[in-house]
């Protein structure tokens, strides 16, 4: 087995062969995937690194890693004596490696990468922010493959139909609405390249991505064809059947730039520049007119019909059934048998396995104990798995996908007595996570405007989190997805206009650096108000269910509206999820769920 060092070494014999000065690895893969496939996971079996962000670069005589906050300290830990260095501890405070880039290269030098895993933007980024440096580009090197020997295979699964009863609308309607839009653009073609957009165009879904129920594929619509690039042997026959008859043809997954170069020199095609791979772009031919911007899908399948809210309800009780029988079974047997972080992780899991129309976690759990918690996206590992101990704070942020829609949930309970600092972090928090779920606002707000309601309580204090409020969640689909975000950020999707129909989840947080993360979230549902003489109004109506932990509330930091907020959704959660519990585990519920009243003294019950 290769060491780290030796890897590298091979790679820069490549490099020397091919005159290349500064080689880019990126955390990809063609489609931009936020769950990269294991074929496709350069960094980690180059670097040893295996955060889900980061950029790798590479010089004759340096070889660094650039990434975000969320990694530093796992960055500098899996780095060590790798060979590789974390790049921005040699540039704090910087948020852009084309600085890097430049103060590195020297006028004249051969810039190289593999075009399949790098999007328009980024190459442009590259160009435009290098352009008085005179670098020679190749956006068409692969250096990997003949390198990595024991490389895994490209992952193979069947489609399956996602049927009407929860997508709530026909693959042929879909396909209807998605030309009739294209015809408004001027666009005689559109580039899907994000597999969830095709998923949902097709009413299909997959299982060659972890933790998203999708297919690798690319697809080109067409005003009388849609061209699906996938395996033909993926696609099932009676689901082929019915693609025929639909004007669906299935082409080798390998075709796609070749069928991209025969389009018509002149005509239009509507592409997203953040999904599209530089390879791909490069290949339609001359004369071809661009529009980019977010994919039609996209638009279409952030706002949720009918149908599917009503299957999210009916997720959302499975969901919040197998939260409740965890929190009880941990309650029993925490001290009686040794319990880690991972354990409860697989625990989780397994209760959620008992719901029905259960395909698996929505992502890779967080179950964080005390200082672990602190880290906002640590995920346990044999080598950091925690034994959970009777006190202290612990973090569980987890989620399902379920035929009938996509979880995604975080509570904070306390194992013992909770300390009053902790309350007070955490009754902070919960103000944040209660005032963005009472928002009332005129249509046509953004997620940047609404972002303040769940940090006020937290500013006014000192604190402050360092990730955005909400993402969008997918029906059966990612977990995060846009294009909606509440952020205080400038992208394009915290300047999504929020509409009805869109699910984003509210999370703010407090995280102590060594001691304790507190994170409370829930799924809300935008949904109309009401109409008044200034216009149409819009609300947020909570969906997640599950208790949130009482000992860790500080009453007397909560006004009446607040309390309102909390007694009111903790009628719900026992309501709804009720129906599905033992007598023993009723009576458990329903003490987490009681009624606080205004002035009353917390109080601190372990979990």
């Amino acid at each position: 087995m290769q060491t780290t060092e030796e890897k590298l070494a091979a790679l820069r014999r490549l490099m020397i062969d091919s005159d290349i000065d500064l080689y880019i690895i990126p955390s990809a893969d063609p489609h931009l995937s936020e769950y990269i496939p294991d074929y496709w996971r350069i960094i980690p079996w180059l670097t040893g690194f295996n955060g889900s962000a980061g950029t790798v670069f590479v010089t004759d005589k340096f070889a660094g890693l650039w990434t975000d906050s969320r990694y530093f300290i796992q960055a500098e830990n899996q780095l060590k004596d790798s060979g590789f260095i974390l790049i921005n501890s040699i540039f704090p405070g910087k948020n852009d490696y084309t600085e890097w880039i430049s103060a590195s290269m020297d006028y004249g030098n051969k810039l190289a990468l593999d075009g399949r895993i790098f999007s328009i933007e980024i190459t442009r980024k590259l160009e435009n922010s290098l352009i008085a440096k005179k670098l020679i580009f190749d956006f068409n090197c692969d250096l990997i493959s003949g390198l990595w020997i024991d490389r895994p295979s490209v992952p193979f699964s069947q489609a399956f139909d996602h049927s009407v009863v929860f997508s709530g609308k026909e693959r042929s309607v879909k396909i209807a609405e998605v030309r009739a839009k294209m015809k408004k653009w001027g666009a005689e073609y559109q580039l899907l390249t994000s597999p969830d957009d095709i998923m949902w165009l097709l009413n299909i879904r997959g299982n060659d991505f972890k933790y998203s129920p999708l297919l690798i594929s690319y697809a080109l619509v067409g005003e009388e064809q849609v061209l699906l690039f996938t395996e033909e042997s993926k696609i099932p026959l009676k689901l082929a059947s019915e693609f025929d008859r639909l004007g669906i043809v299935i082409l080798p997954y390998e075709e796609t730039a070749g069928m991209l170069s025969t389009l018509a020199a002149g005509s239009t095609v509507l592409l997203n520049p953040l999904t599209t791979s530089i390879f791909l772009f490069n290949s339609f031919p001359m004369g071809m007119k661009m529009i980019e911007d977010l994919t039609i899908p996209t638009r279409l399948k952030a706002v949720k019909n009918s149908i599917e809210i009503e299957n999210i309800s009916r997720a959302m009780i499975k969901d919040g059934v197998a939260l409740t029988k965890f929190f009880i079974w941990l309650k029993h047997n925490n001290g009686k048998i040794n319990l880690s972080e991972l354990i409860l992780q697989e625990k989780l899991n397994d209760l959620r396995s008992q719901g029905e129309s259960y395909l698996g976690p929505s992502f890779s759990a967080i179950v964080a104990y005390n200082g672990n918690g602190a880290l906002p996206h640590y995920s346990a590992t044999i080598e950091s798995d925690t034994v959970i101990g009777k006190d202290g704070i612990l973090l569980i942020d987890s989620g399902g996908q379920y035929l009938d829609g996509t979880t995604d949930i975080t509570r904070t309970i306390s194992m013992g007595k909770p300390s009053e600092k902790q309350k007070r972090d955490f009754t902070l928090v919960l103000k944040g996570t209660i005032n963005l779920a009472l928002a009332i606002f005129p249509s046509g707000t953004k997620g940047y405007q609404l972002d303040l309601l769940a940090r006020r309580a937290l500013w006014e204090n000192g604190l402050n989190y360092g990730h955005g409020t909400g993402h969008g969640v997918g029906f059966c689909l990612n977990v995060h997805e846009g294009p909606q975000s509440i952020s205080p950020c400038s992208g394009a999707e915290s300047k999504t206009v929020i509409e009805p129909g869109m699910l984003i989840s509210d999370e703010p947080a407090v995280y102590r650096e060594g001691e304790y993360g507190i994170r409370i979230e829930n799924l809300i549902l935008c949904v109309e108000d009401a109409d008044t003489e200034f216009g149409k109004f819009l609300r947020f109506k909570t969906v997640s269910l599950c208790y949130i932990d009482k000992s860790l509330i500080d009453i007397s930091l909560l006004d009446e509206k607040e309390i309102g907020w909390l007694n009111k959704y903790h009628a719900e959660v026992y309501k709804k999820l009720s129906p599905y519990l033992t007598l023993g585990e009723k009576k458990w519920l329903k003490s987490k769920t009681s009624s606080i009243a205004p002035g009353a003294r917390s109080r601190t019950n372990s979990s």
